[in-house]
């Protein structure tokens, strides 16, 4: 039994694999889960404060890898394959359901949890239509403390977009979107490729995956973002107000 004091981080990974993403977007897609295992073996320590999950989405949803210590020996990490359109609602009512169930089970396995953070990666607009995916994605992330109505579990939301991802979509994914803790989503710069952007955007996700553990481990809690002047060329960092960074 862990130290009931002990915080963990939840970060899920949640990849679009409708078929605009087959092909090198794809590969460099399925790398990002490996890159993840491979820069936590460097720092073993940090596996004692970050969990993961992998989630892809396309007509439907579905937990290719459910939250974990990557670095356990018993993990098998899976490989994405491309089906169907993009239902972001799809993938946001399959987050609040797994969010749930984790954070439930992690509080009752004795451990402090830290809010989670999704990592969101799309190439294109949603196919649901706007009432479907604003409905799903207000009840994953709307929660009212003084009324305590809504998800009080709700997650820090990052989007990450390549291609033909809709920046004003994107930008209203960003999760919170004011405030002192205030999120950021990350683009393709126009006429960069999609999947060296995406390689990038791993390098990001990987950045604060690392640093929000070193954080946790040194007595401090908080999602970590990477400073816009070391982002990786080709991807740019901007707010909900769609200010670059």
């Amino acid at each position: 039994m862990p130290d009931e004091l002990a915080k963990i981080l939840p970060f899920y990974v949640v990849i679009d694999v409708s078929w605009s993403m087959d092909g090198e977007q794809l590969q460099n897609a399925n790398d990002i889960m490996p890159r993840l295992s491979d820069a936590l073996a460097t720092d073993p320590i940090l596996t004692d404060k970050i969990r993961l999950a992998l989630v892809d989405f396309a007509g439907d949803a579905q937990v290719r890898l459910p939250l974990c210590d990557l670095l356990d020996p018993d993990v098998v990490l899976p490989g994405l394959s491309c089906r169907g359109s993009t239902s972001y609602a799809a993938a946001f009512r399959l987050l609040r359901k797994e969010i749930e169930a984790n954070v439930t089970q992690l509080k009752a396995d004795g451990f402090s949890v830290h809010r989670p953070a999704v990592f969101f990666l799309t190439d294109g607009a949603p196919t649901d239509t706007e009432d479907e995916w604003t409905s799903a994605f207000r009840e994953l992330t709307e929660y009212d403390r003084q009324s305590n109505v809504g998800f009080a579990m709700y997650p820090n939301v990052i989007p990450f977009g390549v291609k033909e991802a809709d920046p004003q979509v994107l930008r209203r994914l960003i999760h919170p979107a004011t405030g002192t803790k205030q999120s950021r989503m990350y683009l393709m710069d126009e006429g960069n490729d999609a999947a060296q952007a995406i390689a990038g955007m791993a390098e990001i996700m990987i950045s604060s995956v690392l640093s929000s553990g070193t954080n946790l481990a040194g007595g401090d809690s908080g999602l970590i973002h990477p400073d816009p002047a070391d982002l990786p060329s080709g991807v740019a960092a901007a707010n909900a107000n769609g200010d670059f960074l």
